[in-house]
């Protein structure tokens, strides 16, 4: 008896559940808002700030996307040369910029994906005698609500590696917030 129910009960779910509506040719612009951490190998414990982006999203197929962020990050407020012998390897922001592939896993209104992207990076500030221009790459991943056709709200977590001095900086993490505006079905 109840297996016959469960054979009749989830197809009808699975009829009337709506559809997130992810599709190609669609695009998103949204705005990101977080925090972040950078690990910097001479220094005893990570930094930690905040963090504020935007990112841009265009559906290549139903499966993969093109997706491009931009960010900025503060991630230590005091730091200064304090004698001498301070390392000058200390920013105080990392700014961000990515390219690259997403894949999407549409399932209904919840929408997990994961990235893979390369891009740009510029450290400044604290004792750094100026500013650092680093290439890396980002592994993202994330999930998106779809209120309707036209909004989402979501998360995502980005850890970049800092390719041109991973042993200065070995990890540099973003978790943010997102919430995003969809057009072009």
């Amino acid at each position: 008896m109840r297996r016959g129910v469960a054979t009749a009960v989830l197809p009808a779910l699975l009829a009337v559940a709506a559809s997130a509506g992810a599709v190609e040719r669609e695009n998103a612009v949204g705005a990101d808002a977080g925090g972040a951490m950078l690990v910097v190998a001479n220094k005893s414990a990570p930094d930690l700030g905040a963090s504020i982006g935007f990112h841009y999203t265009y559906g290549l197929s139903d499966a993969f996307n093109l997706v491009a962020d931009a960010g900025w990050s503060l991630v230590a407020l005091n730091e200064g040369l304090t004698d001498p012998t301070t390392p000058h390897t200390r920013p105080t922001n990392v700014t961000n910029a990515d390219v690259g592939l997403a894949y999407v896993f549409d399932v209904l209104r919840w929408v997990p994906w994961g990235a893979l992207e390369i891009g740009g990076y510029a450290l400044d500030g604290g004792t750094l005698d100026r500013v650092k221009g680093e290439i890396g790459a980002a592994l993202a991943v994330g999930l998106d609500y779809r209120l309707n056709r036209s909004w989402s709200l979501g998360a995502s977590g980005r850890e970049h590696l800092l390719f041109t001095d991973m042993s200065t900086y070995p990890s540099f993490m973003q978790l943010v917030a997102r919430v995003e505006y969809v057009w072009g079905w």
